[in-house]
């Protein structure tokens, strides 16, 4: 007797989740390490290296529409080996920086290529595959993006002892071999290697009956219907004021602990990683009610953990506090994290899905771009992340009620 042949989405979810880790573990950790030891190595301003941090995030404005377009006309899978592929070239041009300008060319060339096989691609391809399923799958994805941080000592450890060039020329190995092999299990939608959404066989239809009520189809909308909605601006502007905590915590986090708290670049990274362990358990909790509870409920409450937990890491005086932000911050991303593409995929279907994210990413990128420079801006001005970090919380705080607003549209 056979054993029953696992749906390929999960392969997909699986291999997104690995590109999701390196992704984390190299880049998204990593660069707030990058940022403490250039600063001290180089000099460079943090406001000049958060700047870097907005080239990481300002291709969502740029290239969201058309990236939503390309996945829409060709499908996922050449982009996604194309952007692994450019993504280890762009961390070979890193270990050899020797300006700001080299620095900046380096990690635009990492951000766009990035785009091209990091969780836009992937999340469409997991909304085609998925139906019943589809916040349990794009959650499972997310687990990598928690584990990437538990690497996060590691970076700290190789770039103390070997240098930030050998880290990044060892990443750039990594996602030549790594990076290459997962995105090889790509696939657009089910039909491509002959199975079904949610990998259940089709059911023969039932003979109607006089008694029968005609089924209503599942409302779907077009890119310029979705922009007429309400509740696409509320997801879009919710959704772009919680990265403005995730980015800044990403960017500075460690800089914060290590020059404003005094805690070395390892206990630092250790904190980090107790937030991305914490944001593993946040994804594996969402994987399990995802499918039944209201997600714009669930988003609100991560919302107001995430304004708890920035507070906790800006004012912390003890080792507890920093725990405290850590678990926090951790679980809230991890739960709310996946639910945003789910919830616009329940919300608007899935007829222009690549489009409508993509315009979404033009609001969602304001937020990636103006955490890390609020941040680092402030950092600079008064020498302390003290005000920057405080107003970062209370705008995330507030988003909790446009979630709350974000109704289903008719």
């Amino acid at each position: 007797m056979t054993s029953p042949k696992l749906f390929h989405g999960w392969r997909i979810a699986a291999a997104g989740a690995g590109i999701q880790f390196l992704q984390a573990a190299l880049l998204m950790q990593a660069f707030g390490a990058y940022v403490a030891v250039l600063s001290a190595e180089r000099g460079w301003s943090k406001t000049a290296l958060s700047g870097g941090a907005a080239l990481l995030s300002i291709e969502g404005a740029v290239l969201g529409p058309l990236l939503g377009w390309l996945v829409d006309r060709f499908g996922p899978r050449i982009m996604v080996r194309t952007g692994v592929l450019l993504v280890a070239l762009g961390f070979f041009f890193l270990s050899f920086t020797d300006s700001l300008g080299h620095f900046y060319g380096a990690i635009m060339m990492i951000a766009i290529s990035n785009s091209f096989c990091g969780y836009f691609p992937l999340s469409i391809t997991l909304v085609h595959w998925f139906h019943r399923r589809r916040a349990r799958a794009l959650s499972l994805m997310g687990i990598g993006l928690a584990a990437g941080g538990v690497a996060a000592p590691v970076v700290g450890w190789i770039m103390e002892a070997w240098g930030w060039r050998t880290m990044a020329l060892l990443s750039a190995a990594l996602w030549l071999v790594c990076g290459s092999l997962l995105a090889a299990v790509v696939r657009g939608r089910p039909e491509d290697v002959g199975e079904t959404v949610d990998g259940v066989p089709p059911t023969p239809a039932a003979a109607p009956t006089a008694s029968a009520a005609p089924a209503t189809p599942h409302r779907t909308f077009t890119a310029r219907e979705a922009l007429r909605t309400r509740a696409f601006w509320l997801l879009g502007v919710g959704h772009a004021l919680a990265l403005l905590v995730v980015t800044a915590v990403n960017v500075h986090a460690i800089s914060h602990m290590k020059e404003g708290l005094g805690y070395s670049l390892p206990q630092a990274s250790v904190v980090i990683t107790l937030m991305t362990l914490s944001q593993g358990a946040g994804v594996l909790f969402g994987a399990a009610v995802g499918d039944r509870w209201d997600k714009r409920y669930v988003a609100a409450a991560c919302m107001l953990a995430h304004m708890l937990g920035l507070l906790l890491l800006t004012y912390a005086v003890n080792p507890m506090m920093l725990g405290a932000f850590a678990v926090l911050h951790g679980v809230a991303w991890g739960v709310r994290g996946p639910f945003m593409q789910a919830l616009r995929a329940d919300y608007f279907g899935l007829q222009s899905i690549g489009m409508i994210l993509g315009l979404s990413a033009i609001l969602v990128s304001m937020g990636q771009i103006g955490g890390p420079l609020v941040a680092g801006g402030f950092a600079d001005l008064t020498g302390s992340y003290r005000l920057g970090f405080t107003l970062l919380a209370l705008m995330a705080g507030s988003g909790s009620v446009l979630f709350l607003l974000a109704r289903k549209p008719a």
